[in-house]
């Protein structure tokens, strides 16, 4: 045979032996585990950490102390932003259940709220005497007792307000070689872009439905992009080589790094968490809540309310006997109003808002406290 028969002859060869190759990775009958073929990669499941989980891991020291039942409600995707394709939302729609995740890591005793739909039921069936007691099917049926459901103290709602493509990019590209036909050619190019999300929740009280705190905050996110080639031709070949590199931080672990944050600050003034209580748990001697342009963090808010229903006294009898009949009547205190002035800016519930958006703090003047967080009280 001819060099040239023998070259006409090695590329089907050569092409025949790559699909016998690629055809073995998979049978067509199945092997003793059920599978047709084993499944690649082999990464363990981990722990979904953020930046913030071990602060909130240390609240448990202080959420310990006090039960403070705190229900989360909606936590939606207000950006209305899809993919192009139309194939999903580009925002995790589970921002309630990273909440109740946060609030676990830091102790909180959480109520389900969010999806009653099997208690629900359940308590259909259980008026119904459908469902039997421990004694068997032919015992006797569940009992519904009043107040054996426990409340909530607060409830926590909001959701992603922002998504913000490109905010800012920067790219650099460049290609050269020699002039020749035939000569060597070369490019290459970076690229890099930020965008961010943003948040905003509020905590309410659920017996008065008074928003006792509010936070917004946002979080940039980076993405990048690298690539190089080069062309040449070798005798009667020619080589065309390129390689690249992409990366973008996950956005809905910066959902998450988010909503932690927030779970984070909320708690911690619920709480009255002392400033710097959990820095050792971030590997920092500062505030492990402050950020870029925080100032110092306000004075901790009163302790929650408590049922004064229960402390009050049942009878009139009990009243006169526990206050001096000679002691004039207590003259009747003002309501707190939610006026703001310059010179009780510091004494009232609601701080003022911040005039920059995309900043912890437009000050750093300890004074100013101008926050868009609520006080706790």
């Amino acid at each position: 045979m001819t060099l040239r028969g023998r070259q006409h002859l090695t590329r089907p060869l050569c092409f025949v032996i790559a699909m016998i190759a690629l055809s073995g990775c998979i049978s067509n009958t199945p092997d003793e585990t059920g599978r047709y073929t084993a499944p690649i990669g082999g990464s363990p499941v981990i722990a979904n950490e953020t930046p913030y989980s071990d602060a909130l891991r240390c609240m448990i020291n202080y959420t310990a102390r006090k039960p403070i039942r705190v229900a989360v409600g909606q936590i939606a995707d207000y950006t209305g932003k899809v993919e192009s394709d139309s194939s999903g939302r580009k925002i995790t729609q589970g921002g309630a259940l990273m909440a109740m995740s946060a609030l676990a890591k830091a102790g909180v005793p959480l109520v389900e709220r969010f999806d009653t739909s099997v208690a629900e039921l359940e308590l259909k069936y259980a008026n119904n005497k459908l469902i039997g007691s421990e004694a068997g099917p032919h015992g006797d049926y569940r009992k519904i007792f009043a107040g054996s459901i426990p409340g909530s103290d607060y409830y926590l709602v909001g959701g992603i307000t922002e998504l913000n493509f490109n905010i800012r990019s920067e790219g650099a590209n460049a290609d050269g070689g020699q002039t020749s036909t035939d000569g060597v050619k070369g490019l290459g190019g970076i690229n890099a872009y930020v965008m961010n999300i943003g948040l905003d929740l509020r905590l309410v009280d659920t017996n008065s439905l008074e928003v006792v705190d509010v936070i917004s905050y946002q979080k940039q996110i980076i993405g990048r992009q690298i690539q190089a080639g080069v062309f040449d031709f070798l005798g009667h070949s020619f080589l065309d080589v390129s390689a690249g590199d992409s990366a973008l931080e996950p956005i809905q672990l910066a959902v998450r790094s988010v909503i932690e944050r927030a779970v984070l600050e909320m708690t911690s003034r619920l709480y009255k968490v002392p400033g710097g209580g959990c820095a050792a748990a971030i590997g920092t001697s500062a505030d492990p809540l402050a950020g870029p342009g925080d100032g110092p963090r306000p004075a901790m808010a009163a302790e929650p309310r408590i049922n004064t229903a229960a402390a009050r006294p049942q009878s009139y009898e009990t009243y006169a006997a526990a206050t001096p009949a000679n002691d004039p009547p207590a003259a009747p205190q003002p309501r707190r109003t939610r006026v703001t002035t310059a010179s009780s800016s510091r004494e009232n519930r609601y701080d003022s808002y911040r005039s920059d958006p995309y900043r912890f703090y437009s000050s750093g003047d300890p004074s100013a406290e101008p926050s868009l967080r609520r006080r706790v009280d």
